[in-house]
Parts: structure tokens; C-alpha cells; sequence
């Protein structure tokens, strides 16, 4: 089994922290590492140079955004297993890549995710932890996602169904898998009940309030693009409000919060 993980970044020096993060991987799995670049300038450019031989394949060259840069992604991986790692994220530990492989040595497997905490870059303390929780479809009515920091899929279902719609700036990855999950084009995950990923607050899509607006109501219109645009009126209301909660749980990164079995979540397919 391959597994390939794709880092995309534009001047963002914390990249160095995401790529250790992935060499330590301790993993009987093999690791093509995949860094996509949009034409940094100092200092980022120097540490991606520093990087460069130890990568499996990098790419420096303008994009169209974060989206174009993670298709680019997808077109250079190899691996039976895709997932992503932004440069202001990094592994919770070096086993998170061997639970990855043990979900998929199910061969009927198309998809696995976990949790994430959001972490202070100034101080490193938690201040939000997204328990993902098992897949249910009618959860998507109140606004619930997979993370995608921790979303994991086979390269076969990529090709099938295609990777990011550029239409949707800041939130083609709910695009994605709301096409993915909700509409039914896969049919089993893995949901990985403890924290996979760290990733610093802020963001593309939680920087600024106007973000936050405009992310939610590419989330509506995600709903509308598929023909379900009364069925989603309550998303854009009920997506902030799940995080509410989020900022309530701050579980500490320990041993016993990021270590647990796998535990298996059958999708429901969309006509039920």
C-alpha cells in the first residue's frame, strides 16, 4: 500500500513543521510526500529548497488558489490512499499515518477520517477540538462535515468522481465531500475516534468574519448547485453553531485522547 500525502503552500515558513511531522511517520505503509508550492518567496522559499531531495515529488509554480494547487495534487499522486497536509498543520503524533493504513487494509473501504484540535499559535493551547463523531447522512441537514485535514480517500474514487470545484473559493472541500457522502458515491468509512491532525487557528475559511460568511454561504450554495437548495436553508445557520460547541471541548492531547481503536461507520445510502 502506498499512501500519498499532498502539502500545498504560498509563504507560509511553517511548512517545515508539517513536512517533520510527516517524516516522522512511523508506518509499515509506503509515504509519497507531495509538495506543491505557488511561488514562495524568502523565508519559505529557503526551507523549501532545504526539502526538496527529500520529497517524493515538488512542484513550485503560480496557482489559482488553494484548490488548484491541492487538483494539482491529486494529478501527481501515485499512492492507493490520498489525504492532505496544509503547511499551518501538522501529524498529532508518528502513528497517525500506520491507523490510516490499518483502516484500509479493509479492501471495501473508500474513505476514513478523525479529529482535530485547533491550537494557538501563539501560546499552543487548544482552543477548539472538532470531534468528528460517526457518519450519519441526516447530520448533514444541521451542518456537520468530516474534517478534511483528517479525510483520507482512495485515488480510485478521485479519478471517478473528481477532485476540487474551483467555483467554491473556500469551501469546494464541503463541495467535495458533501458530493462524496451526502449524494452517496461512496459507500464505506472509517471514522477514527481520536485527534489526527493539529492545525493552527485562523485560516483561509475561519480567518475573518467575512470569511466565515462567505464560506457558509458556498455551503448553501453547494445544496442549490445539486438540486437540494430548500433542503440546505438551515446550513448556513447551523454550521457556525456546531462549532459553538467545539470551543467548549478542549480535551487535553494526551496518550489516552489520541489513541483509541477504529471503529467502523456504514454510509446510508441517499435514497434512504
Amino acid at each position: 500500500m502506498r499512501i500519498s500525502v499532498i502539502t500545498v503552500v504560498l509563504n507560509d515558513p511553517r511548512v517545515e513543521r508539517a513536512l517533520e511531522s510527516l517524516f516522522a511517520q512511523e508506518c509499515d505503509a509506503e509515504i509519497e510526500s507531495i509538495l506543491i508550492d505557488g511561488g514562495s518567496a524568502s523565508p519559505t522559499q529557503q526551507i523549501l529548497e532545504r526539502y526538496r531531495r527529500r520529497v517524493s515529488i515538488f512542484l513550485s509554480e503560480p496557482d489559482r488558489g488553494i484548490y488548484d494547487a491541492m487538483n494539482k495534487g491529486l494529478r501527481l499522486a501515485t499512492g492507493d490512499i490520498v489525504g492532505f497536509l496544509h503547511a499551518d498543520d501538522r501529524y498529532a503524533d508518528r502513528f497517525v499515518l500506520r491507523d490510516i493504513a490499518a483502516a484500509f487494509a479493509d479492501p471495501e473501504l473508500d474513505a476514513c477520517y478523525g479529529d482535530v484540535v485547533f491550537v494557538s499559535p501563539r501560546t499552543g493551547r487548544i482552543l477548539r477540538y472538532w470531534r468528528a463523531g460517526l457518519y450519519r447522512r441526516w447530520k448533514y441537514y444541521l451542518g456537520w462535515m468530516p474534517t478534511h485535514l483528517t479525510f483520507f480517500l482512495r485515488r480510485s474514487v478521485y479519478e471517478r468522481f473528481g477532485g476540487y470545484d474551483l467555483a467554491y473559493p473556500i469551501a469546494a472541500d464541503y463541495e467535495l465531500m458533501f458530493r462524496l457522502l451526502f449524494l452517496g458515491a461512496i459507500r464505506r468509512v472509517y471514522y477514527i475516534p481520536r485527534v489526527l491532525v493539529c492545525m493552527d487557528a485562523g485560516g483561509a475559511s475561519n480567518g475573518s468574519v467575512r470569511a466565515i460568511l462567505k464560506g457558509n454561504w458556498e455551503c448553501w450554495q453547494t445544496w442549490k448547485h445539486h438540486g437540494r437548495a430548500l433542503q440546505g436553508l438551515l446550513v448556513p445557520i447551523a454550521k457556525p453553531l456546531r462549532k459553538l460547541g467545539q470551543f467548549l471541548r478542549r480535551p487535553p492531547v494526551t496518550p489516552e485522547v489520541l489513541r483509541s481503536p477504529l471503529r467502523h461507520s456504514p454510509l446510508i445510502a441517499a435514497e434512504d
